[in-house]
């Protein structure tokens, strides 16, 4: 089976499927996407994934592109089960998805709308995808005082915790990475 990630290293999102392939200890070819370049909206990347963003996951050559960290955290904890990474028990399970919606929800989003709606680079380009959206200065203030809420909820949650979610042993990699979310990816 030959894997090929389409990422970007500056981008928030594609870190997220570099660590999940690197806990799994996944092989798999990278390809970079200049985003700064607007590679993502060429006609070569819109086949391979028309949402136009990364990270995308080619399973096989000609195989399904998964377009989104979802569908690649899905795949890659059923096709590769050990180590497990979203917990052993339903519990655990569910402490995992809720601690992952949060930080989604809480944490990413805010940031995106204080990053996207503030950035001079990020002009006309408020949301990612294939349309142009302008930005909104107050969801870029709103988007950082979020933010610093989340972190302060964020950094009270691990106080004397090794891991966001569940206290399963897990690699030392996993382990610097739930300790450094509350820092600034």
């Amino acid at each position: 089976m030959t894997i090929t990630l389409y990422d970007c290293a500056t981008a928030p999102s594609p870190r997220r499927a570099r660590i999940l392939l690197a806990e799994k200890g996944v092989a798999h070819a990278t390809v970079a996407v200049d985003l700064r370049s607007g590679e993502q909206f060429g006609d070569a990347y819109r086949r391979i994934n028309p949402q136009c963003t990364v990270p995308a996951l080619r399973i096989d050559d000609a195989g399904p592109v998964l377009a989104d960290n979802a569908a690649i955290t899905a795949w890659l904890e059923a096709e590769f089960p050990e180590p497990p990474l979203l917990g052993r028990t339903p519990l655990e399970k569910a402490e995992v998805a809720s601690w992952n919606w949060r930080v989604e929800f809480e944490g990413l989003l805010a940031i995106a709308e204080a990053m996207r709606n503030r950035a001079p680079s990020m002009a006309n380009r408020a949301l990612p995808g294939p349309v142009d959206h302008p930005q909104i200065p107050a969801l870029a203030e709103r988007g950082v005082r979020r933010v610093e809420q989340f972190f302060v909820a964020l950094d009270t949650h691990l106080a004397g915790r090794a891991f966001i979610a569940t206290d399963a042993s897990a690699s030392p990699t996993s382990r610097r990475w739930s300790r450094s979310i509350s820092r600034g990816w």
